[in-house]
């Protein structure tokens, strides 16, 4: 293998792993709620295997909130749902049952939706889209009542990662959804939230994932140390250290640490959709664990008929229809957006049409050439994991959007500066 491929067994310790942020204040924890929730989709992605296995004893380990989209009776069958079905995946900061992870439930001053990942399923079930909303994007708060004090907070222009606290402890959930589809148009059908802990117990039940860095790593704030450019199989708390770090990779910004973490979540869905995954059913058991115990789940999505319909629906769609994107957006701005994301709304509601119609699409490149590059060293096709040729004829190409199919190889850019 070529000098991009060294493995590392190394152990970083990390202490004092500091919380994201509580309201209207940033720090440097928030990347890992974005791949915990992220997680959430690739396990949806992953196939049948996940939700079926013990799927009631695991649904003794869910907590279920309710929607106010949410009819009463079962939820819909998915394929009966006019243009295909959305999931919701949110992350919240809070510190409650985390086991010390951020500090104390003393500092906690509220929960905020770190992570927000709406995963879409086209109506024929052909091709399947993550968007990822940063956290910092200001956008329309919509009115919210909170489930704790039972006030109304009138609408607002805020950013998207107050959503959750608003709402409250059960509202919250609910908040977000509402937020989520006032900016995008897409009627959102299902809704999970998962904790920050998750992260540490998923990397553990697969056994570590994959990840190409083009260089050294020495990021001070997590804790992550990269001796040289190859790739690491990070699992429990290096996997933690990667996913939380910002300062160490891409030009230290939110949006280039969504990047970088596309690189890790592309990996992660090549590993669960591999048969060493799918075909053990200890891993698929512990996996499946690890999620359950650490997601509040809408009632329609704590459905287990309702999970393994989407897996089955989910498992079919190659690697190369699995598109990971973030929603556009600009830093840089003045006024409301000083210190956040501006959304680009033109370009946004050009990949939402795509998006709503169920049209696949193609990006100008994978990665965004500055959180993350093409593996120069990257396989060959895997004709296992990619059962069928993709025909992109006629396939339009979407300019300006960052992200990745699950098939791109790609590598974590090293912040030098």
């Amino acid at each position: 293998m070529s000098e991009l491929r060294p493995r590392s067994n190394r152990s970083t310790m990390i202490s004092g792993i500091a919380r994201h942020g509580r309201l209207r204040k940033s720090s440097a924890f928030g990347g890992v709620l974005k791949i915990v929730g992220a997680t959430l989709a690739v396990i949806l992605i992953s196939g049948a295997s996940v939700a079926g296995i013990a799927a009631y004893q695991l649904k003794s380990n869910i907590k279920t909130v309710r929607l106010d989209s949410e009819t009463q009776g079962p939820p819909p069958q998915i394929g009966a749902i006019e243009g295909g079905f959305n999931i919701l995946i949110v992350g919240s900061d809070s510190r409650a049952g985390q086991g010390g992870i951020g500090g104390t439930l003393a500092d906690d001053s509220s929960s905020l939706n770190d992570v927000n990942i709406l995963l879409h399923v086209s109506h024929d079930q052909t091709n399947a889209v993550a968007i990822s909303f940063p956290r910092d994007m200001v956008m329309g708060i919509p009115e919210c009542v909170n489930s704790d004090t039972g006030d109304t907070k009138g609408f607002s222009t805020e950013a998207l990662n107050v959503a959750l606290y608003y709402g409250g402890s059960t509202g919250g959930l609910n908040c977000v959804v509402q937020t989520v589809q006032k900016l995008t148009g897409l009627p959102i059908q299902f809704a999970g939230m998962i904790s920050f802990t998750g992260v540490i117990e998923m990397s553990d039940a697969v056994g570590g994932v994959p990840v190409c860095f083009n260089g050294p790593v020495n990021d001070e704030y997590t804790g992550l140390t990269i001796g040289a450019a190859g790739e690491y199989t990070l699992k429990g708390i290096d996997a933690l250290a990667f996913l939380r770090s910002r300062h160490g990779v891409g030009d230290g910004s939110d949006l280039t640490r969504i990047s970088s973490q596309q690189v890790y979540l592309s990996s992660l869905v090549r590993v669960l959709k591999s048969n060493d995954t799918l075909g053990n059913p200890a891993k698929l058991y512990a996996l499946a664990t690890a999620a359950t115990k650490n997601m509040v789940l809408s009632q329609g999505l704590a459905n287990v008929d309702t999970m393994v319909s989407m897996a089955l629906a989910l498992k079919k769609i190659p690697l190369q229809r699995v598109t990971f994107v973030q929603y556009p957006g600009t830093t840089g701005g003045d006024g409301v957006y000083t210190g956040k994301v501006k959304p680009n709304t033109a370009l946004g509601e050009q990949l939402i049409a795509k998006v709503a119609a169920g049209t696949p699409f193609l990006l100008a490149q994978a990665g965004d050439g500055q959180g993350s590059q093409v593996d120069p060293n990257a396989p060959a096709p895997d004709p296992v994991a990619s059962a069928a040729p993709v025909d992109n004829t006629g396939v339009d190409t979407i300019s300006g959007v960052r992200g990745q199919t699950a098939a791109d190889y790609t590598c974590t850019i090293a912040n030098t500066n």
